[in-house]
């Protein structure tokens, strides 16, 4: 049996005010999207920063061309291994810290790298630039939690196209400031760049109350950092090494084997690192597949253009631009992913996010088909930048939304840094894949391997690829309809705004109710705020438009609902919850400012 009666007035006033204080909407979200996602740009940055002088790096650090590209794979590795481990951190310790975390490894990598010609030194410099990549879904967690429903599906596409749109500013930018100064400069831009995210945050992004129950599983960590290093060594290098060689096949057998072990001891943990049960939902498993392919897609255009548009133009293909020119062609790649964010908001609502990422995926397809006849001039490479990047922006933006839609909100951290861990590996693919194409086409001048034609076309139909292939896993998602079908209609969800009230809802025990005014109407953005017996808090939720709202309980005992609205007095409400079986409905009575509650 489960009972809820009126706590006296002290205590609610109390526990609600404790909620107020702890309640985001009080402080106020002025600037949280904006500063988030230009910490996102900012991370992003560090992806394609030494593009520009990538072909000039053996030179510059005094070593083979196979050992300077450890200084970017160190970086893609360390920014795989990283979003998982952060998103869990951000769900158990709060989002905000280790967002600032994250930026500060970054800016102390940076300055390592701004003060080295070291091999050695750079590649830990760069690793510790690429740690920074976890930042993504924490920004990702704090919008969820901390944005009005309105405004949240805008702001998420946002913050999830930063990757895209960091990549693409970097490229001229980097281009302009390693042509005219010294290359180290980079790095001190990079460095100057994560201060500024952080003294943002620190101002403007308030942090998160809500946290996950549970513990670190370090054991989780370490598994999974040495089976995705493991993975991502080979792909990288691969091509340097041989595909066929006993190295790249020992550490691909090497790294199912430490996976497979992870696997086995996360099932047997009660809060494993990654959830694996909830990841092998068929929505989960297909969107973190698709999300691969369209990591895949990204990073090829970034690594075919800017070598076209530089090479020669006695090669009878090359554009002969400069490097500044080359990285402002390639640029409205990045232009049009984040100008695609709003545009994907609208789409979202009103047909879901699968149609969205089916429709984003379709226009990246376009692009590439484009490209292959579209090479033999600068304005070319400009429209397909276009093309491509309005279909990635969209393709990116769906899929958190699709993640949040199917995950509860306590795990929406680690369930979108995996989402962006499968990115990643989407772009170390391409990396490898489209590098090994490139080098095995090139015809030797001189000293030096030219990239040719052949093998810029060949990497484009790679992509165009992967994109049928992301096309094809995203037509077996679950479709809008039937998502539909299986919620209630009053708390239905057009896109990601709801998905995390819908999830609450399914869980097997908690709470659940409405808050309403003293005419019995419906109060929109109320908090409620969860309190345990400790006087702890241990969940929040905000009310939907019909003043609806849904707390899980992480176990059985007597809790304190307490609500706070603007305009209105707040109210508390004692409850006891069994622990399992169906929610309790427990609905909440909130005053006028002047009335006083019973």
């Amino acid at each position: 049996m489960s009972q809820a009666t009126t706590h006296p007035l002290e205590d609610a006033e109390d526990a609600a005010e404790a909620a107020e204080a702890a309640d985001p909407a009080a402080r106020g979200t002025r600037g949280v999207v904006p500063v988030l996602a230009f910490a996102g740009i900012v991370v992003a940055v560090m992806q394609t920063l030494l593009v520009p002088v990538i072909k000039d790096l053996p030179a510059l650090l005094g070593t083979a061309p196979s050992n300077a590209t450890w200084v970017m794979t160190s970086t893609l590795l360390a920014g795989a291994v990283s979003t998982p481990i952060m998103g869990r951190l951000g769900d158990l310790f709060g989002k905000r810290k280790m967002l600032l975390t994250s930026l500060a490894v970054m800016v102390v990598g940076s300055l390592v790298c701004a003060f080295t010609d070291d091999l050695l030194v750079m590649i830990v410099g760069r690793a510790l630039q690429g740690f920074a990549m976890g930042a993504i879904p924490l920004g990702i967690g704090l919008m969820r939690d901390e944005l009005p429903r309105e405004k949240l599906g805008s702001a998420m596409a946002l913050m999830s196209s930063s990757i895209g749109v960091g990549g693409g500013l970097a490229l001229p930018a980097a281009a302009l400031v390693a042509q005219h100064t010294d290359w180290h400069a980079l790095f001190f831009g990079a460095a100057g760049l994560g201060v500024l995210a952080m003294a943002l945050i620190v101002f403007l992004v308030p942090e998160s109350p809500l946290r996950a129950q549970g513990t670190f599983d370090v054991l989780g960590a370490l598994g999974l950092s040495a089976g995705l290093v493991l993975f991502l060594l080979p792909i990288t290098k691969g091509s340097d090494w041989g595909w066929g060689s006993g190295l790249t096949l020992g550490l691909f057998a090497a790294s199912a084997v430490v996976l497979l072990l992870w696997g086995v001891l996360e099932l047997r943990l009660k809060a494993p690192l990654v959830d694996l049960r909830t990841t092998a939902r068929r929505e989960v498993l297909l969107t973190n597949l698709a999300s691969i392919m369209v990591g895949v897609a990204f990073y090829a255009i970034s690594l075919v253009l800017p070598q076209l548009l530089q090479l020669p133009t006695s090669t009878g293909y090359g554009l002969g631009q400069s490097m500044v020119v080359a990285g402002l062609c390639v640029a409205p790649l990045g232009l049009t992913m984040m100008f695609t964010a709003p545009v994907y908001a609208r789409l979202s609502a009103t047909y879901g996010p699968k149609i969205t990422l089916i429709l984003g995926l379709l226009i990246i397809a376009i692009g590439y088909g484009a490209g292959l006849g579209l090479m033999s001039a600068a304005w070319q490479t400009i429209v397909i930048a276009v093309i491509v990047g309005a279909g990635i922006g969209l393709a990116y933006s769906s899929l958190p939304a699709l993640i949040i839609g199917a995950v509860d909100p306590s795990e929406t951290g680690a369930a979108n840094g995996l989402n962006t861990l499968m990115r990643s590996i989407g772009t170390s693919v391409s990396s490898a894949v489209i590098g090994m194409v490139l080098a095995n086409t090139a015809h030797h001048v001189g000293t030096v391997d030219v990239p040719t034609m052949s093998g810029f076309r060949i990497s484009f139909l790679i992509a165009t690829g992967a994109v049928a292939l992301g096309l094809l896993l995203a037509l077996f998602l679950p479709g809008r309809g039937r998502a539909v079908a299986e919620q209630k209609p009053q708390l239905r969800a057009s896109s990601e705004e709801d998905a995390h009230l819908e999830a609450a809802e399914r869980a097997l025990s908690g709470f659940r109710g409405r808050v309403l005014g003293p005419s019995g109407t419906p109060v929109e953005r109320a908090k409620v705020t969860l309190i345990d017996h400790r006087g702890r808090q241990a969940g929040a939720a905000l009310t939907d438009g019909e003043g609806r709202y849904a707390l899980a309980v992480p176990a059985g005992g007597a809790y304190v609902l307490a609500a706070t609205a603007a305009g209105h007095a707040p109210h508390a409400t004692s409850a006891t919850h069994r622990g399992e079986g169906s929610p309790v409905e427990v609905d909440l009575a909130l005053a006028g400012p002047s009335e006083v509650l019973a």
